[in-house]
């Protein structure tokens, strides 16, 4: 369970971040940083899906735009977890909640040319600040900030090229459960998964 909730974690960093539907194709290594503790993961970017994976777990999550949908997929049980959402990702760089947004400069990170922005945005009815530096080439942001230090986000070790398209596809013959079913070993006989 602690797995899933790095997953989370990590997924609800990523939403805070820019859209999909005009970025390159690329994989990066993505560092979360909050109140002092530091999470990785590898991130696999094709037009609107996305596929993240973390070293702690074999556990990984693929959001689908194309089908409002996310996964997160279990392979040590061959089962994934479905997740409809018609808020997977906005297209575009903004932000979740963007209420304004002033361009500052432009900076060189992760070795991309980027433009740094101030971005306001609302999160639960409160207005929090951000610096965001999306990368030129990639029309994407690679790193995001909080203003008071509090989190970031970054991609770094990015690598521009097509991704396999089996990266965001449910292997064959994994079974689909539900939140609420218990874990496979805790399943009674008269439980079924659907397909």
């Amino acid at each position: 369970m602690k797995d899933l909730r790095i997953l989370l974690f990590l997924l609800l960093a990523f939403f805070l971040t820019a859209g999909l539907s005009q970025a390159a194709d690329f994989s990066a290594d993505l560092i979360n940083t909050s109140q002092g503790q530091s999470t990785r993961a590898k991130i696999y970017v094709q037009a609107d899906k996305i596929r993240m994976e973390t070293p702690e777990t074999e556990e990984y999550t693929v959001l689908r735009n194309d089908k409002n949908v996310i996964w997160i997929v279990i392979p040590e049980e061959k089962t994934y977890i479905e997740i409809r959402s018609s808020q997977t990702r906005e297209a575009g760089i903004k932000m979740k909640g963007e209420v304004s947004r002033q361009y500052l400069s432009s900076e060189t990170v992760s070795g991309h040319a980027a433009k740094k922005y101030e971005v306001h945005y609302l999160d639960k009815d409160t207005l929090h600040k951000a610096h965001q530096w999306v990368a030129s080439d990639l029309n994407y942001p690679i790193k995001i900030s909080a203003l008071d230090g509090s989190w970031s986000t970054e991609y770094r070790n990015i690598q521009v090229g097509p991704q396999a398209e089996s990266l965001f596809e449910i292997p064959e013959g994994f079974d689909r459960i539900s939140k609420s079913d218990p874990p496979p070993a805790e399943s009674k006989p008269d439980q079924t998964k659907e397909k």
